[in-house]
């Protein structure tokens, strides 16, 4: 079954940092590029941070600077460092996995982050 499947979302408190990690089944990260959206009640999903097969990476303004999105491709896995969280930050958090080659695209079913105290 081709899957992803992020955990480590939670609650946290403003300032404090989550790490958040989205894993492969079925079929290998390495190819693909992968970002983390989120979604606010409310509001529209948004991207992010980008990772591509490369390894290049790129940011939306409102995290650059706190956020690291990181790739193990021996893990399958691609991770979300969150640093200095704020409650602008919360949102239930969604990995995608993209080959536009192809024509390949894979939603997880997401993770949410509380930021509040």
């Amino acid at each position: 079954q081709l899957q992803l499947v992020e955990s480590g979302g939670g609650l946290v408190q403003p300032g404090g940092s989550l790490t958040l990690s989205c894993a492969a089944s079925g079929f290998t990260l390495e190819y693909y590029a992968i970002g983390w959206f989120r979604q606010a009640p409310g509001k529209q999903r948004e991207l992010v941070a980008v990772i591509t097969s490369t390894g290049r990476t790129n940011y939306a303004q409102s995290v650059k600077g706190r956020f690291t999105i990181s790739r193990d491709n021996a893990k399958n896995t691609v991770y979300l460092q969150m640093n200095s969280l704020k409650p602008e930050d919360t949102a239930v958090y969604y990995c995608n996995a993209h080959q536009e080659a192809w024509g390949k695209d894979y939603w997880g079913q997401g993770t949410q982050v509380t930021v509040s105290s």
